[in-house]
């Protein structure tokens, strides 16, 4: 793309301060009506541009601006721009999902190539959007207000060429009628629309930040492949569940045929469509969550595409009187600007697709935030978050979306250190929400998440902006531990002061096997102390490193000394006799991936851990928090075949099991579609992808981080072989290896880029410093 379309097309990182702005906040609407559901809102202003601002550089050019031009936009609701009825950008969702009530991201665009000299016209389009449209689960309306206004400034250098004011139409009685991320649109395309003069608002500018991430927009496109269900209903098949909408095509219609398009993720049991799966019940205050386009047609051909709402999707339920043969449906994919740095295939087509649904997974849910499903909830959960992180960094280049979304989960922080489990709002937080938005392993993504990028990145800014967030979490678990439930205080525990057992938290959450609603009784009776505990020794460790690497010497040696008593207390609590005695896989994957063990100590829990996963006939039982971590320390200790086995069984629960049945994302739950073909659950949460990371840093051996990188290749013969590469921010590295059967041997193949040093260890302990170039082994 050259430089010009690159300025265009991306959002500018260009600030205006708040009193430098002339504009006002303006509204389509001529009065506030909170209870009414609403349409679009159209806002269009025509101005002139006197031919002493332009210049031709050559003869028979058409004249040009002498500099950029440039437009400042926001909104309270989503906008789409037309400058002189041409997209002036490709970004969709704008200005973004934020925390609006504490901050309000504005875009600013080079339009000169738009302008023109004379007459020139802006035509905004508004949606309802996070800000008042229909929100997570629940389905709050006006989350964060009850208007739907705009904001916009074209300068030339100093020079102020047009700005958002009461001269502006307006205009509420256009084509579309309903307008909800969730919901879907409604579009009637024979209506014509009438125009009034705009209102102003009286907003502040206090809030307005400049965008710093990158843009969200359309990128693959799938046809739809057009079939019967058993019960008669045409349905479109696009072949990929993904988060996005689907573009209509339509020849010959007449005016008033209507289009019914409902979008759902799969077929029931009977082989016919459904939306069942995410659907919220009676929480929901919409009754559910349809996810449906409704257009009415015009006379002749015609093209639609909705603009502001976005669904989670694999097939689409088409309801209408116009012959099949006349209609043309095209998924796109909506997310943010991310590209992909990972790729992987081996031996196996059903382990190469998991990989796919894992990358797929992140796609659908890393819109402008990383959310946990496209569907029913959209929500920027913290324990999915923190899970993924590390094996996000590596799929796709997801810092700014990431960074994006630790700025709101700042603001999102309590005054105590408590966290909210979920950021930015997407609903009003009840019991439940106060309840557990103190849960470790969810709050900790406080702390994770910025030291996961950092290991990317080197970015120490990464650390310092949420350094007082990390400390005021990790605070708020130290006095958490300072009160033991009564019970507690009189037993002889020399690290009572250290241990958490207080509280609520999720613990693993969704473990096979075990009853979660009996797990949650008993958290809230006695805690869940060998959850909590490892996450403060954890935390409080990390902190302790980022404390350091800031310079914050005070801080390092308290930290320190907490990780220390937290990891004696966790002895204690776990460890009584030198070992730990359990039937769950997790309790031994934690302390060993959180580095709670002495070498001696994990050698022993890698054993065990080993043998009940062999008893359980090569399946897992762990949940949430540990899953990630299942694979990499059974390989990390010696037990390749184990994890090997472990990833490629193909019963449930296992990854392999939804690969099996058909899925081309990863699922909320093991068994999202059941054996007997019942589907419950979503089908599109990232958060179990990231088993990705073990594909790329064991099977491949790639692992990176900005001042050390490292090549542990764990291959077995299970896997026949594997290649792939990660491109890092210095390079790409790329990595094979193969098994040769006659020579019982493995074949290896590295490529290092130039200038990129990377410390080679092979499973027969050869050891070697590779330096830019290509190895064979």
């Amino acid at each position: 793309m050259e430089d010009k379309e690159k300025r265009i097309r991306f959002s500018f990182l260009r600030g205006m301060k708040k009193d430098t702005w002339q504009a006002v906040w303006i509204t389509p609407e001529e009065k506030t009506e909170p209870e009414i559901r609403k349409g679009a809102g159209y806002l269009k202003k025509r101005f002139t541009l006197p031919e002493d601002l332009f210049r031709a550089d050559t003869a028979g050019e058409s004249p040009k601006l002498p500099e950029q031009a440039l437009l400042f936009a926001t909104s309270h609701g989503l906008y789409d721009l037309r400058l002189n009825g041409a997209a002036i950008t490709d970004a969709r969702l704008t200005p973004g999902c934020d925390e609006y009530t504490e901050r309000l991201q504005y875009q600013c665009y080079d339009v000169a190539p738009f302008l023109r000299p004379g007459e020139n016209e802006l035509f905004v389009t508004l949606g309802d959007g996070w800000y008042r449209g229909n929100n997570g689960i629940d389905g709050v309306r006006n989350l964060f207000g009850d208007d739907l206004s705009f904001l916009a400034e074209l300068v030339l250098g100093d020079r102020v060429l047009l700005k958002t004011d009461e001269s502006f139409g307006a205009s509420t009685d256009g084509p579309i009628t309903l307008t909800d991320l969730e919901l879907g649109e409604t579009y009637d395309a024979r209506k014509e629309m009438t125009w009034h003069r705009a209102r102003k608002l009286s907003f502040s500018y206090d809030r307005l930040v400049p965008t710093e991430t990158v843009k969200v927009s359309a990128h693959e496109a799938f046809s739809g492949k057009p079939f019967y269900t058993p019960d008669g209903s045409l349905v479109y098949d696009f072949g990929q569940n993904l988060a996005g909408y689907t573009e209509l095509n339509i020849t010959g219609a007449k005016a008033g045929q209507k289009v019914r398009l409902i979008h759902g993720e799969t077929l029931d049991e009977n082989g016919n469509f459904t939306i069942a799966n995410f659907q919220p019940g009676d929480r929901n205050k919409n009754g559910g969550i349809p996810q449906e386009v409704n257009y009415i047609c015009r006379e002749g051909d015609q093209s639609y595409a909705p603009l502001f709402s976005i669904f989670g999707f694999r097939y689409v339920k088409v309801e209408t009187e116009i012959p099949q043969e006349k209609l043309t449906l095209t998924a796109r994919a909506l997310y943010s600007d991310m590209a992909e740095t990972a790729k992987f295939s081996c031996g196996s087509p059903l382990v190469d697709r998991l990989f796919q649904n894992a990358v797929w997974s992140m796609k659908s849910n890393f819109v402008d935030i990383p959310t946990d499903c496209p569907t029913r909830e959209r929500a920027g959960w913290t324990g999915d978050a923190a899970i993924f992180a590390d094996t996000g960094s590596y799929l796709m280049d997801c810092v700014p979306v990431y960074r994006k979304w630790l700025q709101n989960l700042r603001l999102k922080q309590y005054p105590n250190g408590r966290m909210a489990f979920i950021a930015p709002s997407n609903g009003k937080p009840g019991l439940i929400a106060k309840l557990f938005s103190a849960s470790v392993g969810w709050g900790d993504a406080a702390v994770i998440v910025p030291w996961e990028l950092y290991k990317k990145t080197g970015d120490l800014t990464l650390l310092a902006e949420n350094y007082e967030m990390m400390k005021g979490w990790v605070g708020f678990l130290e006095k958490r531990a300072r009160k033991s439930k009564l019970k507690n205080r009189f037993k002889k525990n020399p690290y009572r002061r250290y241990t958490i057992d207080t509280g609520m938290d999720y613990g693993e959450w969704n473990e096979p096997g075990v009853n979660m609603m009996e797990t949650m009784k008993n958290a809230a009776k006695n805690g869940q102390p060998e959850v909590a505990t490892a996450y403060l020794a954890y935390s409080s460790g990390l902190l302790a490193k980022i404390a350091a690497l800031l310079k914050q010497e005070e801080d390092e040696r308290h930290f320190l000394r907490l990780h220390e008593n937290a990891v004696k207390a966790y002895h204690y609590l776990q460890l009584p006799d030198g070992h730990i005695h359990s039937g769950r896989q997790c309790e031994y994957v934690r302390p060993i991936a959180l580095g709670l063990l002495t070498e001696e100590e994990a050698r022993q829990a890698a054993a065990d851990l080993n043998a009940l996963v062999t008893e359980n006939s090569f399946r897992l039982n762990t949940g949430f928090l540990s899953t990630a971590h299942l694979l990499p320390v059974l390989a990390e200790h010696g037990y390749t075949e184990t994890a090997y086995r472990l990833l490629l069984n193909e019963d449930c629960p296992g990854w392999l099991y939804a690969v099996k049945k058909g899925a081309t994302t990863v699922w909320e739950t093991w068994d999202g579609i059941r054996k007997d073909g019942t589907v419950h659950d979503s089908l599109n949460h990232y958060s179990y992808g990231a088993v990705a990371g073990f594909l790329v840093k064991y099977v491949l051996g790639i692992r990176y981080c900005f001042d050390r990188v490292e090549l542990k290749p764990c291959p077995h013969a299970l896997l026949q072989h594997a290649e792939g590469c990660y491109h890092t921010p210095r390079g790409t590295i790329r990595a094979s290896w193969a098994f040769a059967e006659a020579e019982n041997a493995f074949h290896y193949t590295f490529e290092i880029p130039e200038g990129m040093e990377a410390f080679l260890t092979l499973p027969d302990g050869r050891e070697e410093m590779l330096k830019g170039g290509t190895y064979s082994f």
